[in-house]
């Protein structure tokens, strides 16, 4: 597999937020952190109705990211394959990571005084799993995981399995 990529065909979610809750449950992170969150944002009146679109912030894992640059302890990696971690253990939870995401997808855990980011379910997709937010998890049939490539070939909201 080439890079791995998590995409996210927007015009399909409606908010159901089933993603957040699998990626909090498979990371055990504590409450107020999220790694993957879906925020409303109102686009116009239709039909004499407010309506929405729903946006997934997370890591985009970046081709050079900027969060690895910034931190001093090194607690940030990337894999040969793209996929951006970070060390929890190794965090010393200076924050400049969080200042140098452009996303705004580093969340800083309190309770734990470290910073927490999606890594992509990397222990998942080592053992040919998908992250949790993409494994049947998502109702609107709307992330998709695999290979960069093949998942730019996908009609819009056709669930993509392993790809």
């Amino acid at each position: 597999m080439k890079k791995p990529t998590l995409y996210i065909d927007e015009a399909f979610c409606w908010g159901c937020k089933t993603c957040e809750v699998a990626c909090k449950q498979e990371n055990n992170v504590p409450d107020g952190v999220k790694l993957i969150a879906i925020r409303e944002e109102f686009r116009k009146e239709k039909d004499g109705k407010p309506d929405f679109i729903f946006r997934l912030n997370r890591c985009r894992h970046c081709d050079d990211p900027p969060c690895m640059a910034e931190c001093p302890v090194e607690a940030i990696s990337q894999r040969e394959d793209g996929i951006v971690i970070m060390d929890s253990e190794e965090c010393t939870g200076c924050e400049a990571c969080l200042e140098a995401c452009p996303y705004d997808a580093i969340a800083f855990d309190e309770k734990n005084s470290v910073a927490r980011k999606c890594n992509l379910c990397y222990q998942r997709v080592d053992s040919g799993l998908l992250p949790a937010c993409a494994d049947n998890i998502c109702l609107g049939h709307c992330i998709h995981f695999g290979d960069e490539d093949a998942i730019q070939g996908i009609p819009s909201g056709v669930r993509a399995e392993h790809v």
